[in-house]
């Protein structure tokens, strides 16, 4: 990119809007794993052009990961990306899958997934996708949040009328805390369950308020939708790894021999 912006280099420009893209990406996860596909490592570049228009590659870890993930991934990538003011258009290539040319041509072209899968899956949306691993994602890290406050020495009581401006105020100091609790309140919000300070900080995905002694069981629940989560995270990043031959970066994830050999620590305050 050449020529002056505002008194920045071209090159100061280029990295900005870079940098931008990839914050832009962070918001895009994996719909099983509800974790960023930056995170995940499967975006495999970004690249802006001098008309700003970018380009973002990706790939999966398997050849013949679920179409409609692969679909809804890189819906998500070009609709996150289209958000910044200065993109004129972000085309997305998904690489080295059985469907790359159709779910390429689908997104880039504005088509819809039933569309282009209409022999595979004739009655399923991308919102009916969405929907249920929004469900997914929204337990997830609620049970982190829970967990964390019982780990405080919450009671149940005090944590099932806990108000959302009562949860802006607390302090956690586990790190996985503080980012699902940020996580938490940006899905709360969205879904519409918690908004005001005086709102229910703590409602099921149907907006049902909890009773004190209901929680014990409710975590228990989420704790199932947990652990296929994270055995799901746990397989996709090994096969990732051993598909393009990548060593495993420094993480405090489980993998597939923790989950085989039941190394998998108890969730806090559910120790059997």
């Amino acid at each position: 990119m050449t020529g002056q912006l505002h008194g920045v280099s071209g090159a100061d420009t280029q990295a900005t809007h870079a940098a931008e893209v990839w914050q832009r990406l962070e918001k895009v996860c994996d719909p099983e794993l509800d974790e960023p596909i930056t995170d995940m490592g499967f975006v495999e570049g970004v690249d802006i052009d001098d008309d700003h228009q970018v380009s973002v590659r990706f790939r999966l870890p398997t050849y013949w990961c679920s179409a409609n993930f692969a679909y809804l991934m890189a819906s998500d990538i070009r609709l996150q990306v289209e958000k910044l003011a200065w993109v004129k258009r972000a085309r997305v290539r998904l690489e080295d899958h059985m469907f790359d040319e159709q779910v390429n041509t689908g997104v880039n072209e504005g088509l819809s997934f039933r569309q282009i899968f209409a022999d595979l899956a004739p009655d399923e949306s991308l919102d009916e996708i969405r929907e249920k691993f929004r469900k997914k994602a929204f337990q997830r890290r609620q049970e982190v949040v829970l967990l964390g406050l019982q780990g405080l020495g919450f009671s149940n009581e005090q944590i099932v009328t806990m108000t959302l401006s009562e949860f802006d105020a607390i302090q956690f100091t586990n790190d996985e805390d503080i980012r699902q609790k940020a996580r938490y309140c940006e899905i709360i919000g969205e879904l519409g369950l918690a908004r005001q300070p005086d709102d229910l900080a703590f409602r099921d995905y149907d907006a049902r308020p909890f009773k004190a002694a209901e929680l014990g069981d409710y975590l228990s629940k989420l704790r199932g939708v947990r652990i296929n989560m994270e055995f799901s995270g746990a397989l996709c990043r090994g096969l990732l790894s051993t598909r393009y031959k990548e060593l495993d970066r420094d993480s405090d994830e489980p993998t597939l021999v923790d989950f085989m050999l039941d190394r998998v620590p108890p969730a806090r305050g559910l120790e059997s």
